[in-house]
């Protein structure tokens, strides 16, 4: 990494087998002093760790609003009616694991899936608790943090060099993307799924060879410029950075993979018709050309009012998108190489708000999922009161969350980066350790 490279070799490798025995449990030794390069992940990414640095990409499902955890993945079917609610607990292929009665696709695929009902946070605003689970980090006014998908990015080797190693489908504007890493490792943003990237082709009167000649006479005229101002101006490395990235991608022969409508209909059923479920069955389809991380968000889990009727309509959307992703992967022979993530920014109110049939804003206990990439599926990890009021053992915060992606993707997520400010970060926040056992 560039920032370590002011450290004389003694302190640089003392500092790397630091980290390894605190991540991995290895001495720096022989060839373990390569596993927190990225050019070694890319020869050997099995070589991380048991468990850990099998997934190649990531698929990042992000619940926006607050998910309800007693309607989802932490039913309480001896709870009383006014923590219950109309909301049944079912059976799943997972010996003593159950799920709320919306997710009877997902019940299927419970042997897939490692359940985390520990999850807890500070933040009780949808911005900042969104941003938490994102980043590790508490937002702050001086400074972005890397989301999980840049750090996966900035620590880990590119895979397919012609498409944008991270991209966001559905995110708006306040996702904290690149933060304050450099744009190359921002997401390519992705509206609408169904509609793919636009405006990526030639203008239709313009040809290659026109193209090309206008390519070199922009690269001449800006020569002076660039050889005076590149090296210390990071928007000057922005913009070249930028203007490069879209000529590789409007010349990748993969851009195909952003066009859904190439699926048969069978695989559309399969995932549903919904604007979300569209996203995963894209996100599936960049994972197969390469992309490293695809954050889709789906939104609307604010259920202050009517949280039963809501979650009648919403949560089936999610439960069959997410086991038709989790069956198509597995088929595809995917599933082991990709790490799925459920997440949201908080739970809900146990006790129903009866008047409005609601649950309120609840950062103090959630749910959240992880499969795939290396993952042992049929399991919990953590646990609630009889309530879900408050978590009684093995509590994950945001920091801890993060660390566990960035290990499943064979990052050096205890590895710090310094920020423009000199400061360090790592992608784990200040002391997020990664699940380990999860895997």
């Amino acid at each position: 990494m560039s920032e370590l490279n002011r450290l004389d070799e003694l302190t640089r490798r003392s500092f790397m087998a630091t980290n390894a025995k605190a991540c991995l449990g290895v001495t720096i030794a022989g060839p373990a002093r390569n596993f927190f390069s990225p050019a070694a992940f890319a020869a050997d990414p099995g070589a991380m760790a048991a468990g850990g640095g099998k997934a190649k990409s990531v698929i990042y499902l992000f619940m926006s609003g607050g998910m309800t955890h007693l309607d989802t993945f932490d039913p309480k079917p001896k709870a009383p009616a006014e923590v219950r609610g109309p909301t049944e607990s079912i059976k799943t292929v997972a010996d003593g694991i159950q799920l709320a009665h919306h997710f009877p696709d997902l019940a299927a695929q419970a042997d897939k899936i490692a359940l985390i009902r520990s999850m807890t946070s500070t933040q009780g605003a949808h911005g900042p608790g969104r941003y938490f689970m994102r980043t590790g980090y508490t937002q702050r006014a001086s400074i972005v943090h890397p989301s999980a998908g840049a750090w996966v990015t900035r620590l880990t080797q590119r895979v397919n060099h012609t498409l944008p190693p991270f991209v966001t489908v559905s995110t708006g504007n306040e996702h904290p993307g690149a933060g304050f890493f450099e744009p190359q490792y921002a997401p390519l943003p992705v509206g609408d799924p169904d509609a793919g990237l636009q405006n990526v082709s030639r203008l239709s009167h313009i040809t290659e060879e026109q193209f090309n000649k206008q390519l070199a006479l922009r690269k001449l005229l800006d020569k002076q410029f660039e050889e005076r101002f590149h090296q210390g101006q990071k928007n000057v490395r922005a913009y070249n950075q930028v203007f490069e990235e879209a000529v590789k991608l409007m010349n990748s022969k993969d851009l195909e993979a952003f066009d859904i409508r190439e699926e048969p209909p069978k695989v559309h059923e399969a995932y549903g018709d919904d604007s979300f479920a569209k996203g995963v069955l894209l996100a599936r389809r960049l994972v197969e050309h390469g992309v490293r991380f695809i954050d889709v968000e789906f939104g609307g889990f604010d259920w202050h009012n009517d949280n039963f009727s809501q979650a009648e309509q919403k949560l089936p959307v999610l439960d069959q998108a997410l086991a038709a992703l989790l069956a198509d992967l597995e088929s595809r022979g995917l599933l082991e190489s990709t790490l799925v993530v459920v997440a949201t920014e908080f739970g809900r109110t146990p006790k129903i708000v009866q008047e409005r049939s609601g649950r309120n804003h609840f950062p103090k206990a959630f749910s959240c999922l992880l499969a795939g990439g290396g993952i042992k599926g049929g399991q919990v990890w953590g646990k609630t009161d009889e309530t879900g009021s408050n978590v009684t053992e093995n509590k994950v915060t945001g920091p801890g969350f993060n660390a566990t992606i960035g290990f499943a993707a064979g990052a050096p997520h205890a590895l710090p980066v310094m920020s423009p400010s000199r400061r360090p970060f790592k992608m784990g926040g200040r002391d997020g350790e990664p699940l380990t056992k999860l895997f």
